[in-house]
């Protein structure tokens, strides 16, 4: 099982790359990027190209609606040359309060725009003449003088791995008939064939033999040590901002997820909380077992009963937010444990 990270798109770049520059001599495998809305992904994954020299480097996510599918094949080539071959492009259709609230794009379609861009996408960076006619996109446009174009730049790779975050069986179902990769979230390996085994063998059923195997991302915070349970409140408002905060009532992806994680009631008042201003009580409402269930926090014992626990549920890249006072030296040891 190989072994990521995750940077948010807030912070100080600088610090990240050093940050990231000591996990890779750790043995990390792959840094993912963020960006919602707050410093752009692409930036900073071009600046940990130049920083580091082993490390995979992706981006997670890139939403298919503020950018069109020709600039993100020209952002996978570009990144793709810059880091000599370890780009990663992680899409997704994100939701309404990003793509509306801050794009004023209309969130509309995301399933078939999802993959017309995955097509598109990957005919530019086969440098093939780009020529699609979809729902969603018509390239080149109707009626103008434009004609079809190839990529004018030559990547060192005919194809960037394209990996999809996704979390509804419909969205998991694409991701795993025609990308490279899945990056869910708030994953619970004890509920993910529960939750998305159905989605996963009708999208493998109708994958190509071109294709290789599906890689699954998953992961979360980890600490290892006889006294740590405290690092998981640490995590309480960032589960109460996604399970209550995004997206209004009836319209939250991440407060679905855990309702079909069996947390029904606690899904609802989390959110009712939440909406109403009452973050710090939002919080406390997380349930302690979700907590448990989606990260990595006890004795190392434990801790490696956790790595086993996402391998056996198919996940293939641990993702992983380390704890502790020697965050490399923490890397290290989840290296030698997830291998």
């Amino acid at each position: 099982m190989r072994l990521s990270t995750m940077l948010t798109s807030g912070g100080d770049p600088r610090a990240a790359a050093e940050q990231v520059a000591a996990f890779e001599a750790a043995g990390l495998d792959t840094v993912w990027v963020a960006e919602g809305y707050g410093f752009d992904s692409p930036t900073l994954m071009g600046y940990l190209a130049a920083r580091t020299s082993t490390v995979e480097i992706g981006s997670a996510i890139l939403n298919v609606y503020s950018r069109t599918p020709a600039l993100l094949a020209q952002t996978a080539a570009g990144l793709d040359s810059v880091s000599g071959g370890r780009a990663v492009i992680g899409l997704g259709a994100s939701g309404p309060q990003v793509v509306e609230g801050w794009h004023g794009v209309p969130h509309a379609r995301p399933l078939g725009r999802t993959k017309e861009v995955v097509e598109i996408m990957r005919a530019a960076l086969r440098r093939e003449p780009v020529e699609h006619d979809g729902p969603s996109f018509r390239v080149p446009l109707p009626g103008s003088p434009g004609r079809p174009l190839k990529l004018m730049s030559r990547p060192p790779r005919p194809s960037v791995p394209i990996y999809l975050a996704a979390l509804g069986p419909k969205s998991v179902e694409g991701a795993a008939s025609y990308a490279d990769g899945w990056l869910p979230f708030l994953y619970s390996p004890e509920d993910a064939a529960q939750v998305w085994g159905d989605a996963l063998a009708a999208g493998a059923a109708a994958r190509s033999a071109d294709l290789a195997p599906l890689e699954i991302v998953a992961g979360g915070v980890v600490a290892v040590g006889e006294d740590v349970k405290g690092v998981l409140d640490l995590v309480r408002p960032m589960f109460a901002r996604y399970i209550g905060g995004m997206g209004g009532r009836g319209t939250n992806f991440y407060n679905d997820l855990v309702r079909r994680y069996g947390y029904e009631d606690e899904a609802r008042r989390i959110q009712e909380l939440y909406l109403d201003g009452k973050k710090r009580e939002a919080e406390a409402a997380v349930p302690l077992e979700l907590l448990e269930r989606v990260n990595l926090v006890g004795p190392a014992s434990y801790v490696k009963e956790r790595i086993e626990a996402f391998r056996e549920s198919g996940v293939t890249n641990l993702q992983v937010t380390p704890v502790g006072d020697d965050a490399p030296e923490l890397v290290r040891r989840l290296k030698e444990w997830s291998t």
